[in-house]
């Protein structure tokens, strides 16, 4: 059965230069300065405007320019916040599941059980077994092992994505059992993969993963 289910699964960071260059024509005009982020100026065409002017977008260019790395740093300060803030989410939300598993012993074993019980009926259908398979499965999904392996599922699953594994199990499941009933091989087959795969996938989401044998 490990076999079976073994096999059933499978910044830009952008730097902007500026310009700088100035220019005097008989002492009432000079160049508007362009002043840049970082590094060192280079040339750029000349804009002439008058001196009161020129000087007031110089000032404006250059308190900007040193604006900008301000802005850079809350942006990038914001960043690392945010990343903190789901870090610690993991981690508390890991801390809690771990507490979770650890108090749920009973319900780790109804899944050891599921596990034992796939492997049986994975080998019967292997061998065509049919007999062997149906009275392990039993007659339908109102068996109570498997009334068990759900109150299990119940406890243990926490997210969207693990209750889709949950029922994608139970449908396969039930699939299984009708296909053994039918002594339909292929289609046998098929439903223990498919369920196989889906307690594969909801177990390593849950973490339950070095707790069951068998997987």
């Amino acid at each position: 059965m490990a076999r079976a289910l073994g096999h059933a699964v499978a910044a830009v960071t952008t730097k902007i230069s500026g310009n700088a260059k100035t220019s005097a024509d008989a002492g009432t005009k000079v160049a508007l300065c362009i002043v840049g982020e970082r590094g060192s100026a280079t040339p750029a065409p000349p804009l002439l405007v008058g001196k009161r002017d020129g000087l007031s977008a110089c000032f404006t260019a250059l308190t900007l320019s040193l604006a900008r790395p301000s802005l850079a740093a809350i942006l990038e300060a914001d960043d690392d916040e945010e990343l903190l803030e789901k870090v610690k989410f993991d981690r508390k939300r890991r801390l809690q599941r771990q507490g979770v598993i650890s108090s749920s012993a009973k319900e780790t074993g109804y899944l050891q059980e599921l596990v034992y019980k796939l492997s049986k009926v994975g080998k019967a259908i292997e061998n065509n077994d049919f007999s062997e398979a149906s009275s392990v499965l039993g007659p339908s999904t109102r068996a109570d092992w498997i009334q068990n392996v759900n109150l299990a599922f119940t406890k243990l699953t926490s997210s969207p994505e693990e209750k889709n594994e949950v029922d994608a199990f139970n449908s396969s499941l039930a699939s299984l059992i009708s296909s053994v009933d039918k002594q339909d091989i292929e289609s046998s087959k098929s439903a223990f993969v498919l369920s196989a795969s889906a307690l594969e996938k909801w177990v390593e989401s849950t973490g339950l993963v070095g707790l069951l044998k068998g997987l």
